[in-house]
């Protein structure tokens, strides 16, 4: 037994070639199935989606426990935040038609795979695209599984009572103009719960949301590697590095080499 959770260990945490691909597969698995509960929630369900998720739930089974098997503690594993996150996940998909009103959370399958620390590690390793803008690619990815959730809330809650919001699309048409606090006012959600909903999504749209959109348009820091203590990421008009203090050469995005 401890021989087989050796094995697991080393595809799921090891530096070889076959753990890299074998983590490549699953992050190529984890992207098919977010983007498939995305499409699935903006159309109507019938058999076929009934069977994808049963299938998709099978796969996250055996995932989930082979993961706990390689962890180093089992029990503390199946209470991290994350871990119960994809238990929720398996939990929607197994019963979709009793908890139907909770399939948004499947979402949270996406912030599990923004915070593999392993995934995150390989891509740093892989690919200096990423090295360089990981930063700006890391709060795209948050801003999209914000707007996504914030819109599958308001989509479960108002498709049944609100007459404005019929689909999907109108549920992302009212976050996306009440987050940027454009407010064109054509749709409105209505009654008690409603409207203390919107006041959620507006103090969220006023926080959160303006601070993702702007670590993507102005990251907070920059890559600049110092060359006395090695430190590798500053603010933008650092003069001296915070750790040891050296004068820095930052260049802002106009000087000229």
């Amino acid at each position: 037994m401890e021989k087989f959770r050796q094995k697991l260990r080393d595809l799921h945490y090891g530096d070889s070639k076959t753990s890299l691909y074998f983590r490549y597969a699953l992050l190529t698995f984890d992207v098919v199935t977010i983007s498939f509960f995305i499409v699935a929630s903006m159309i109507e369900h019938n058999e076929t989606f009934l069977i994808i998720d049963y299938a998709i739930a099978v796969v996250l089974i055996i995932d989930y426990f082979a993961r706990m098997l390689a962890a180093n503690r089992p029990l503390r594993f199946i209470f991290k935040p994350m871990n119960l996150a994809d238990l929720v996940v398996i939990g929607t998909l197994l019963a979709p038609l009793w908890i139907e009103n909770f399939a948004f959370l499947r979402v949270v399958r996406a912030l599990r795979l923004l915070r593999s620390y392993h995934v995150l590690k390989d891509f740093r390793d892989q690919f200096s695209f990423f090295r360089e803008h990981e930063q700006v690619l890391m709060s795209i990815l948050n801003l999209m599984v914000f707007i996504f959730f914030v819109t599958a809330l308001v989509y479960v809650f108002e498709v049944e009572q609100n007459e404005q919001i019929n689909t999907y699309i109108d549920a992302l048409y009212f976050t996306v103009t009440t987050l940027t606090t454009t407010g064109f006012g054509d749709i409105t959600l209505e009654g008690s719960m409603g409207r203390m909903l919107s006041v959620i999504i507006m103090v969220f749209g006023i926080s959160l949301f303006l601070r993702l959109v702007q670590t993507i348009f102005r990251p907070s820091k920059v890559n600049y590697t110092c060359p006395t203590c090695g430190l590798m990421r500053h603010e933008p008009d650092a003069v001296h590095c915070k750790h040891c203090g050296v004068i820095l050469n930052i260049k802002n995005a106009g000087d000229v080499v």
